[in-house]
């Protein structure tokens, strides 16, 4: 082995042994690799096997569970923990987690806060906006005024009058109508040609010709 691969596999087992001894818990190999491979730049054939060689150097512990090995630090090497000092962890845990969860609460409403001020108006675009109302409101008022001022308005007696009007000619409508449904068809039963050409010979026009269609009742 070279100087330099002697001194990058040195460096490698130093980090491993810090990381596993730091964080006392238990890891795979391609858990050590996950986080420490972004901070260190570690290959994964070099995790690997330099956590066997610190294995096989007694500095950690190794243990199979199915067809995985996983590794964790040498318990021997920290002091006992009394039950005492197990209970004070656990309330610390439970203080910590709590304000984890306030914190977490706090992001919520600002996040939620910071999405509604980034959808609302700026002061500029506000004040445009505000003009724009106003000559729009100035617009509708100056219609009002000449509707107010105007010497043709329709009273509801006179536009009562028209609805009714329309009501008769149309029943006037429908009725004539029907009428000459019926003449022509009667007449059509002894016709020898088809109803187009009768109508063609004849000279009447229907409001179909026309796409006139009988408003509804």
């Amino acid at each position: 082995m070279s100087k330099c691969r002697a001194e990058a596999a040195a460096g490698a087992a130093g980090i491993l042994l810090r990381y596993l001894q730091e964080q006392n818990r238990p890891y795979s190999a391609q858990d050590v690799f996950g986080n420490l491979q972004r901070e260190h730049g570690l290959g994964k054939a070099v995790v690997v096997k330099t956590l066997e060689q610190l294995a096989q150097q007694g500095k950690i512990k190794e243990k199979m569970y199915g067809k995985q090995k996983i590794y964790f630090a040498d318990q021997d090497q920290f002091d006992m923990v009394s039950d005492a000092d197990l209970q004070g962890l656990d309330g610390k845990i439970v203080t910590l987690t709590a304000k984890v969860q306030s914190l977490q609460q706090s992001c919520r409403y600002m996040e939620a806060e910071l999405k509604e001020l980034s959808s609302a108006l700026t002061t500029p675009e506000m004040q445009k906006e505000i003009q724009e109302l106003k000559k729009e409101c100035a617009g509708y008022s100056e219609r009002l005024k000449n509707i107010k001022a105007a010497t043709n308005h329709v009273t509801p007696e006179e536009k009562e009058q028209v609805y009714r009007e329309r009501q008769k000619y149309c029943k006037e409508w429908r009725k004539r109508k029907r009428m000459a449904t019926e003449l022509s068809d009667a007449i059509l039963e002894g016709y020898p040609k088809s109803k187009k050409q009768f109508f063609e010979e004849v000279g009447i026009e229907t409001d179909e010709d026309y796409n006139v269609t009988l408003p509804d009742p």
